[in-house]
């Protein structure tokens, strides 16, 4: 695939939707145990909780060593807690977000050749704030399953995706599925505005002013730094979501409770708790992701090709 020269025929919005998804749930299954160790970090030191309640007195230090303590304490299996609704969440989130942000961003330009940064930033915004409002429940699921310390007794929160969508609905309303969707509304248009904004300009920068042309080495380049920029500016953000969506039901008021609790208990250093994880998960998922897309992109508007093309 990497031999692939770029199509004259632009891909479809069709194309665009169905590569995202796919390749946002490839790159969640090679770095969905880094999503789960930064998770147990971020929640660490909350001192009360539906965490902290039911187990997960452990202390993780660094990435490898919370997950090095997560196999030798729950298994290997704990690193993929979660991983069917997080599936699910790639599936409807990354469609959205990644998958629709050029026909927005065209949309915003009316079609003009001339993008400049406030369209992009402005459909990196939309399109973030139209995932979360699609994947929402999918991902306080995601973040139950990964914050939970993994057993078979009581303790368990819950035991299965679809039983911890019924359960949550039962005990919390159907809110509770909806929780946090404030902060990571916040979270998802920081994101998207830093992570696709950055790529398309790194890209855009490579392609002009260097040898690169638009192939695998300058997707990489440009996942990697997109990935850093991103996770510097959208840290603070992704703890209190994590925290939010994770909490017993009356823990927190509100998304801006949780924020000043953290100041107030563990000082501001704890908005960037789990900073290396998210990293190293968010730079490889954004490696793994941008590339794959892109080639996936190129093998259907191939084969799309091949397929009108009369013999």
């Amino acid at each position: 695939m990497v031999g692939f020269r770029p199509t004259d025929v632009p891909p479809t919005a069709a194309v665009k939707f169905i590569g995202a998804g796919t390749a946002a749930c490839i790159a969640d299954l090679f770095t969905f145990p880094l999503d789960t160790a930064k998770v147990r970090l971020q929640i660490q030191g909350e001192g009360k909780g539906a965490a902290a309640s039911h187990g997960t007195a452990v202390r993780y230090r660094g990435v490898f060593g919370t997950i090095t303590t997560m196999v030798r304490t729950e298994g290997a299996r704990s690193l993929y807690s979660g991983l069917v609704a997080g599936l699910q969440r790639q599936m409807s989130f990354a469609s959205v977000r990644i998958g629709l942000y050029d026909s927005v961003k065209s949309f915003y330009t009316k079609g003009s050749d001339h993008v400049g940064i406030g369209s992009r930033l402005l459909a990196g915004c939309t399109t973030g704030a139209m995932a979360v409002a699609l994947a929402q429940p999918t991902d306080v699921v995601k973040v139950r399953f990964q914050a939970q310390a993994s057993s078979s007794g009581p303790n368990r929160r819950y035991h299965g995706t679809m039983e911890a969508y019924k359960t949550i609905a039962k005990e919390e309303g159907m809110r509770g599925l909806w929780r946090g969707t404030g902060p990571n509304i916040a979270r998802n248009a920081i994101v998207n505005c830093t992570e696709l904004v950055t790529y398309d300009l790194i890209k855009d920068v490579l392609i002009r002013n260097t040898p690169l042309t638009d192939d695998l080495p300058c997707h990489f380049t440009s996942a990697f730094g997109a990935g850093f920029c991103t996770t510097v500016i959208a840290s603070p953000v992704d703890v209190v979501k994590t925290r939010y969506m994770n909490s017993a039901l009356g823990q927190y008021s509100n998304a801006l409770n949780c924020a000043i609790a953290m100041v107030t208990k563990e000082g501001p250093i704890a908005f960037y708790k789990g900073f290396m994880p998210s990293f190293l998960r968010l730079g490889s998922w954004n490696v793994v992701m941008f590339v794959t897309y892109e080639q996936l992109k190129r093998a259907m508007m191939a084969g799309r090709q091949n397929y009108t093309t009369p013999l």
